[in-house]
């Protein structure tokens, strides 16, 4: 098993070739070490951009032949269960490899939901909780994964690493927890995270979330091996095999260098132009938190996506219920809305973005407003703005720049920060 971290790095103004990875795989994963073993690969769902069928393809060859069982467990988090069809597209598999080369991989969708499917490994004391986020909380947090995981002599997570609203960079353990995790610890990093705010949070890669999550994963007592993902314009440009916590070390520094793009001076309009694999505003609202940063006080963020055409699958009644606020409308009223989810209330803050309640009046940074499928009166009751899809041309906001308006297609993955910024994003 590795002790330390391989790690690919294509050159300038390239990518890694299928040899560079399948070389890369071949050497982190020696076939002799997984002889008779029981390895699970842990990936993310389709709302990650990487490709993962190579990946997925040359680890089964490199290892399933000696392993006594190779499977996959997708890293859902709170999404929705993925079909079979759904998983094989995401694994880059025909039907002919599933029902011949792939028939014996058992594909599993995690069920955060399903008590009866989890297993309770541990728990974080109220003393550690309160030395790991600094003293923000002190509260005992219980930590539930899926109790298949513990059924395998090997983890294997494979997924790649952007900057994330909640805990930093993804990736590594961010797979485990909140991946393959119960509710109660991924409820309580995800507030922790909006309590942080997520301008203080994104980018920032050892927050008090990246703690928490990796002294949760200590506590999951199967070995662990992590394929690391820098992905560019959908091509791989880093690959590091490791531990979670050494793997994604690395792949980290390298994401900021690919993920971050750094403006002089905030804009007043913001066009955020959503991708395809972002189905509905819980995972659409990414166009938001990777954008946040460099909106000007006062203006205007839309997230333009016609086929966004409702809030979550999962949780859109508890969204619909409480709406979109910032941090500041919940810590004030916390007696009021404590009983609710805490990822709930986590998200909808991340929409809203920076804001402020005094005097029982909510007054935020900037406006958030939806070019979806979502209709007028649900953006109105979830406090959020509503323009017609219809009447935007996004090529009317490209190249405008210097009138202080940005359009960015394809939004959610690459971070956006001012070059200097502002107090709000350095004061929590």
């Amino acid at each position: 098993m590795l002790n330390s971290v391989l790690s690919r790095i294509a050159g300038p103004h390239s990518h890694l070739t299928p040899e560079e990875i399948c070389s890369a795989i071949a050497e982190s994963f020696p076939t002799r070490d997984y002889r008779d073993k029981r390895v699970l690969v842990i990936v993310p769902d389709a709302t990650r951009t990487c490709p993962l069928g190579i990946i997925f393809a040359t680890l089964f060859d490199q290892i399933a032949g000696v392993a006594s069982a190779f499977d996959v467990m997708i890293a859902l988090g709170t999404h929705p269960p993925m079909s079979e069809q759904a998983i094989c597209k995401r694994l880059e598999i025909s039907a002919e490899e599933r029902s011949t080369t792939y028939r014996h991989v058992q594909l599993f969708n995690h069920e955060w939901n399903n008590q009866s499917s989890l297993t309770e490994v541990g728990t974080i004391s109220a003393g550690e909780i309160e030395t790991l986020t600094n003293g923000l909380f002190a509260t005992d947090v219980l930590v539930n994964i899926n109790r298949r995981v513990l059924d395998y002599d090997q983890i294997v997570i494979a997924g790649p690493v952007f900057p994330h609203e909640v805990v930093g960079f993804s990736g590594g353990n961010k797979y485990l927890f909140p991946g393959v995790s119960g509710p109660e610890v991924l409820n309580f990093f995800h507030w922790l995270g909006a309590v942080i705010t997520n301008p203080m949070i994104i980018g920032n890669k050892h927050t008090p979330v990246r703690a928490i999550i990796d002294r949760a994963a200590a506590m999951v007592g199967v070995p662990k091996v992590c394929l690391c993902m820098v992905v560019d314009k959908g091509q791989l440009v880093g690959l590091f095999a490791g531990s979670p916590e050494a793997a994604w070390e690395q792949a980290s520094d390298l994401s900021r260098t690919f993920h971050i793009t750094y403006k002089d001076r905030p804009f007043h309009t913001v066009l955020s132009c959503a991708p395809k694999m972002y189905n509905e505003l819980w995972v659409g609202g990414k166009c938001m938190y990777k954008l946040e940063p460099v909106v000007a006080d006062g203006g205007e963020l839309t997230i333009y996506a016609p086929h966004i055409r409702e809030l979550s699958q999962v949780h859109g009644a508890l969204i619909r219920t409480i709406g979109y606020h910032c941090r500041d409308y919940f810590l004030k009223q916390w007696n009021d809305f404590r009983h609710y989810p805490w990822g709930i209330l986590a998200h909808s803050t991340h929409v809203r973005g920076i804001g402020t309640y005094e005097d029982r009046v909510e007054r935020c940074r900037i406006k958030v407003t939806l070019a979806t499928g979502i209709a007028r009166d649900v953006c109105a009751a979830i406090n959020l703005g509503y323009r017609d899809p219809a009447t935007i041309n996004p090529d009317d906001y490209t190249g405008r720049e210097n009138d202080g308006m940005l359009a960015v297609p394809d939004s959610g993955e690459v971070l956006y920060h001012l070059r200097n910024r502002p107090a709000w994003a350095r004061q929590m």
